[in-house]
């Protein structure tokens, strides 16, 4: 399993949200993305409750995984607390995108000032591959901020490789 802190970036700063945690693990035959939340209070999440694939997930609350692979590929994961999910297959930083093979589901929890979105993802990734966790988070009067473990300079880009710090488990 691991564990990380993300991080917002410094030109756009959260309303309300203090911090966003996210672990990854594989089980069940299933790798697990489990992002938690705290300071919710002007959030926006996307309504209504809904499950399965969509795409435009990222204009809203969404939660990210940015899976590396051989050549510079790599698969983005899209994870919303409507329910919905995406997955997208890259061929380079924002090139060559086509929707990617996967089953997802998510769900969320919640309490007083907190939401966890988790999502289950049944598809191949090599152990020790390249990740990238990312959030983008609206609060009240469409202030976004956009959350990762690492940011390139310049405007936020999680397709940046600089954001896949992380590695995935063994």
């Amino acid at each position: 399993m691991i564990e990380a802190n993300l991080v917002p970036h410094p030109d756009h700063p959260p309303l309300d949200v203090t911090a966003i945690d996210a672990s990854v693990w594989h089980g069940d035959g299933r790798w697990h993305f489990r992002f938690l939340l705290d300071g919710t209070d002007r959030l926006i999440n996307p309504d209504p409750p809904k499950s399965g694939r969509a795409d435009d997930l990222w204009k809203t609350t969404c939660f990210e995984a940015f899976v590396g692979g051989a050549g510079g590929a790599y698969l983005e994961l899209n994870f919303s607390p409507s329910g919905q999910w995406a997955a997208y297959a890259f061929d380079g930083p924002r090139q060559g995108m086509s929707n990617a093979d996967a089953d997802v589901d998510v769900w969320l929890e919640g309490g007083e000032d907190w939401i966890a979105v988790e999502a289950a993802v049944s598809t191949h990734f090599a152990p020790n591959s390249p990740l990238g966790l990312t959030a983008v988070i609206e609060e009240q009067d469409a202030r976004k901020s956009y959350w990762a473990l690492a940011h390139p300079s310049g405007k936020p880009d999680f397709h940046d490789p600089s954001c896949f710090i992380a590695r995935l488990p063994e």
